[in-house]
């Protein structure tokens, strides 16, 4: 591969992720669900899809792009919520992404987005415990009463959201990304029948719903526009 050629491609991989950037960005923007002072968005899917594209450092790259430019302008939990987007969102983006990265196959990526569940879920609960008493000005204690019922049940259902939504939006931007020429046809190659497609597809959607059912009914959650 010739250097112009290495640089050319480059370039798309810059500019595919300040795209991947950019969705988002608006996708958190446009979209806030919301139970009691916590708030959950569509953002880690997009990146995530990025993520796997290109790989777990460039996921990282987006998650601190998005989450600062998120805080300095619709945030309104200063250096606390950059804190804690930055601990969920690489949790999630770049633990899926590092999995199916380098192993592009169904069995993988149903691996990659169980692990981004688990590591998401694991981290917001430690990072809950450390981290939220001081934003609260409350004890460790009274957080962790707040574990099972809430920050639990929240972060895990923002994940398992995110992972089924990361099923759904895959298939449409890879092909319209190959098609664009920002990566390469192997990339966008798809290896699964378009009827196994369709049933994971239809599979990511109803665990979605089902999540979202569940947030509004168990979390009492709400549904924001910006």
């Amino acid at each position: 591969m010739s250097k112009t050629t290495r640089n050319s491609n480059k370039i798309k991989t810059i500019a595919a992720v300040g795209l991947f950037s950019a969705l988002a960005y608006v996708a958190c923007v446009l979209f806030h669900f919301k139970a009691g002072f916590l708030t959950f968005d569509l953002k880690d899917a997009f990146m995530t899809v990025g993520a796997m594209m290109f790989g777990p450092l460039y996921g990282f790259a987006m998650v601190l792009i998005v989450s600062l430019i998120e805080a300095v302008t619709i945030g309104s939990t200063g250096i606390y919520g950059f804190i804690m987007n930055v601990l969920s969102s690489t949790a999630f983006v770049c633990v899926g992404s590092l999995i199916y990265y380098k192993r592009r196959k169904v069995s993988t990526a149903i691996i990659a987005m169980a692990a981004s569940v688990v590591s998401m879920t694991a981290v917001m609960m430690a990072a809950n415990l450390l981290i939220t008493p001081y934003y609260m000005n409350v004890s460790v204690e009274a957080v962790g009463k707040m574990i099972p019922t809430l920050f639990l049940p929240f972060n895990l259902t923002k994940a398992v959201f995110n992972a089924a939504l990361t099923f759904v939006l895959y298939a449409p931007i890879t092909v319209a990304l190959t098609k664009a020429g920002f990566i390469h046809a192997e990339i966008g190659k798809s290896r699964k029948t378009p009827k196994r497609t369709v049933i994971i597809i239809v599979c990511a959607v109803l665990v979605a719903v089902a999540a979202l059912v569940y947030f509004f009914t168990g979390l009492d959650g709400s549904f924001n526009f910006a």
